[in-house]
């Protein structure tokens, strides 16, 4: 999937799997990591998500990556933000208080740029991919994570064939499959949230699943 389509999607405003307040299950399930404030969370494919805010709100610092100017731009003018702006080898960076957003492309950071995270949020990023760049995505920016960063991983699981993604359907084998090797994968949560999404409903999709899974990186 090129970046030109989701540079056109924030063009377009065509963003349905933005959310106007924080993400319920990570709200519910956050807990489970154990963090401490003050730690440091790292958001993939952040889009103008108002889990930065909240991380932030709670205490947390946050590393933020977005492909999107546009994105980037609505979430500091959404906010308020008068953001300190710098250049890198990883894109230009917008720091204000314990938030750091960057604009570039994820596949472009380092070990370096996430050395000091202790903490992954993935709610909206694994799924946004077709299969080849999620392996991708797992096998080349998640091991650059530090030994011992946990994580909670948000994902859906729908047949695959009653519609096409994004977002994408990724079962626990998949998920598994991808991160068994680095990371202890335990699921925390299955739910059953066809009736609470009549649009995929509405597409002809018959069974939608969420789950959420607790990783820590060996």
């Amino acid at each position: 999937m090129h970046p030109d389509f989701w540079l056109q999607r924030w063009q377009d405003n065509q963003i349905g799997f933005h959310q106007d307040k924080p993400t319920p299950l990570l709200l519910k399930h956050w807990p489970a990591l154990g963090m401490p404030v003050g730690a440091k969370v790292f958001v993939p494919l952040a889009g103008k998500s108002l889990d930065i805010a909240w991380f932030a709100s709670q205490g947390y610092r946050v590393l933020a990556v977005e492909l999107s100017q546009l994105a980037v731009d609505q979430f500091i003018e959404e906010h308020g933000l008068l953001p300190e702006v710098s250049e890198s080898r990883y894109g230009t960076h917008y720091v204000a208080g314990g938030v750091e957003i960057i604009r570039g492309d994820a596949f472009a950071l380092d070990a370096e740029a996430l050395a000091d995270c202790s903490v992954v949020f993935d709610r909206a990023a694994l799924i946004a991919l077709p299969p080849e760049l999620r392996r991708r995505y797992a096998q080349e920016i998640y091991p650059l994570l530090p030994q011992g960063c946990r994580g909670l991983l948000i994902t859906l699981e729908y047949p695959q064939r009653e519609k096409q993604g994004p977002p994408f359907s990724v079962t626990e084998a998949e998920v598994r499959e991808l991160f068994d090797e680095h990371w202890h994968v335990e699921v925390l949560e299955r739910r059953d949230i066809i009736e609470q999404q009549p649009s995929f409903a509405a597409e002809g999709v018959t069974a939608l699943d969420t789950v959420v899974y607790r990783l820590v990186r060996r």
